[in-house]
């Protein structure tokens, strides 16, 4: 190989990566598209975000539901079920029926059966 043979990738990747430059940027982006871009990057960057904390936190919410669960059943198999004094309470009382208002007469005039 020789000197010149060399050089020649080198040149190569110079001259491609001048060419791709731009000598002159005649483009104007201003502060409301600006600002739009910026919003809408942060919104699918938050959006993205959430749900892969949703996606790692769905398990882990499921394995403490299945502890919590499996807690509750342990001590409810272990001690005996009792009740609160306000449900024994609600049990001693007589059930009662709901106490309903009696209807009021309607007034109506004659003409046109309309009410006041």
């Amino acid at each position: 190989m020789t000197a010149d043979t060399k050089r020649f990738p080198k040149a190569l990747l110079a001259g491609l990566l001048l060419t791709t430059l731009p000598l002159a940027a005649h483009a104007y982006v201003g502060p409301g598209a600006g600002l739009g871009l910026l919003a809408a990057l942060w919104g699918l960057l938050a959006a993205v975000g959430v749900a892969v904390i949703y996606i790692v936190m769905w398990p882990i919410r499921r394995m403490r539901r299945r502890r919590k669960a499996e807690q509750v059943a342990t001590a409810s198999s272990t001690s005996p079920v009792t009740e609160t004094p306000v449900v024994q309470a609600r049990q001693a009382e007589p059930s009662e029926a709901p106490v309903h208002a009696t209807p009021v007469e309607e007034k109506t005039t004659g003409t046109h059966g309309t009410r006041l």
